[in-house]
């Protein structure tokens, strides 16, 4: 055990949670594709989804506090080994997928914090190419994470508390700044709020009610990752009270910040005018519209074109300053937790002897840098491999898309045998009539299933099959994959008898 890590209390876990899952620019995302009306699905999705799973969650985290192995233990405690390893290999090479990218995003933002633009494409190392560059830059920033992460949790509590001040911080700021041109414009907005603009999106790509119900897998992704905190479950001060009062609080303060996130674009950006151009895209829009507030505000001061400009400039450096602090945030926990949980919560059987040993810090450190090995390999393949790796870098990410939400199927799926279980301790008890158990967890397993759904079938009414294909091919992959290793193992092994 780490001598020098101290319990985390309320407001440190919320801050994690925050610097971990929430991003305002979520927010803004969802302005670009769904406009106003994007703030009555994300209402839908915390109401039908976030707030019931979360309370879920709250329950699985307060019954399994003394287990190490986060969502792996839930699910093994509720629906046996063999489906929590499925379940749980698929939620884990979701979140080694997303650190792929997630590190190609941090450097975006750092080059608009130093620049006050992404100038990351022109980056060039020993004659490299930018591509190549960035590889190299995207290795060296995980490979410090994962030194400072395996020196100890205290280090990455003090990160993401950090971070997660900055994420909550650059949100209050989004939304206070928008307050204000609202006034200085006596009340209207730059995008018309009505009805129409309530239930129909400006982006032609979100028209058509499939395209409208696929974007149910966007509001979850910005809601996602609530259960990756229980993997820190066993570093929490009175994790039986404290660990569902931080998932409750912070689910409340993160669906009113992006219900208001969302609403606040709309004060200072006509979406047509400023988000209606083919320059425009999910990569840039976050600075796009930030930029555009901070002109906005410039001419409602008088001053000139030039000073307009700049003060757009540092708009967007000041976002981008949350960005690299949420990013790093982020990266600590994602490059810890999940691998954490399904080390810690699996057989010790199963694995190599090597993957499951702890070092002096408490931390699965060989395990941690195997899985940055293994990230290392695929961003340096995209890097030097060209168009073909491109290519490949394009099926990744729609693998995740999907892979991500599948997990939730497992752990909402799970709930009512949870819930059966008459061996568990139950500290904290939200689900307290047993009659509700189902009906609640078929209607929020349904949400999560109808997202899925329509993520897949969407591209293939536009006839991008290719897209179709690994969408939908990712969870199926990393589910056999896991279900012939686990068989295997099974063979080799008597699992049936204790550890």
């Amino acid at each position: 055990m780490d001598k020098n890590s101290k319990k985390i209390g309320l407001m440190g876990l919320v801050l994690m949670i925050f610097s971990s899952i929430f991003g305002y620019s979520n927010s803004l995302t969802a302005f670009y594709q769904m406009g106003y009306s994007s703030i009555i699905w994300y209402a839908f999705v915390a109401i039908f989804y976030f707030l019931p799973s979360a309370l879920m969650f709250a329950e699985y985290g307060a019954s399994f506090k003394s287990a190490k192995g986060g969502i792996f233990s839930w699910l093994r405690g509720s629906i046996g080994e063999k489906p929590a390893f499925i379940g749980t290999f698929i939620w884990l090479a979701a979140w080694v997928i997303w650190l792929v990218s997630s590190t190609q995003f941090f450097l975006v933002a750092l080059s608009t914090l130093i620049y006050g633009k992404d100038t990351t494409q022109t980056w060039s190392l020993f004659g490299l190419s930018s591509n190549a560059t960035l590889g190299i830059l995207e290795i060296v920033f995980l490979v410090v994470v994962c030194f400072i992460a395996t020196h100890g949790f205290g280090k990455i509590a003090k990160i993401t508390s950090v971070a997660g001040f900055f994420t909550m911080g650059i949100a209050i700021a989004f939304i206070v700044v928008s307050i204000l041109i609202w006034i200085m414009q006596g009340g209207h907005t730059a995008q018309a709020l009505n009805g129409y603009q309530l239930t129909h999106s400006p982006n032609h790509n979100f028209q058509s009610p499939i395209s409208i119900l696929s974007f149910i897998v966007y509001a979850l992704f910005a809601f996602g990752g609530l259960e990756t905190m229980a993997g820190v479950i066993d570093h929490v001060h009175k994790p039986e009270k404290t660990f569902p009062r931080a998932l409750i609080t912070a689910m409340i303060i993160m669906t009113v910040l992006y219900v208001f996130a969302i609403f606040a674009c709309g004060i200072s950006a006509d979406w047509n005018k400023v988000l209606g151009k083919n320059n425009v895209d999910l990569a840039n829009v976050e600075f796009t519209l930030v930029n555009n507030m901070g002109i906005v505000v410039g001419q409602h001061l008088g001053l000139s074109a030039s000073a307009c400009a700049t003060l757009g400039r540092v708009f967007s450096r000041i976002t981008a300053l949350s960005d690299v602090f949420g990013g790093l945030g982020a990266a600590f926990v994602m490059v810890y937790s999940p691998i954490k949980s399904f080390i810690e919560g699996c057989d010790p059987r199963i694995l190599p002897k090597r993957l499951t040993k702890l070092n002096s810090h408490d931390m699965p450190s060989i395990a941690m840098w195997c899985e940055v090995a293994f990230v290392s390999c695929i961003i340096l393949l995209i890097g030097f491999g060209g168009t073909t790796a491109s290519g490949f870098y394009t099926i990744l990410m729609d693998m995740m898309n999907v892979s991500s939400a599948c997990p939730y199927l497992f752990l909402i799926g799970a709930f009512p045998f949870f819930k059966a279980k008459k061996d568990l301790e139950r500290p904290f008890v939200f689900y307290k009539n047993p009659k509700l158990v189902w009906p609640i967890t078929i209607g929020v397993w349904l949400i999560v299933a109808a997202g899925i759904i329509f993520t897949v079938v969407e591209p293939i009414l536009s006839g991008d099959y290719m897209t179709a294909f690994w969408t939908a091919f990712g969870p199926v992959f990393f589910g056999i994959v896991a279900y012939i290793y686990y068989t295997i193992a099974e063979n080799k092994l008597d699992l049936s008898k204790p550890q």
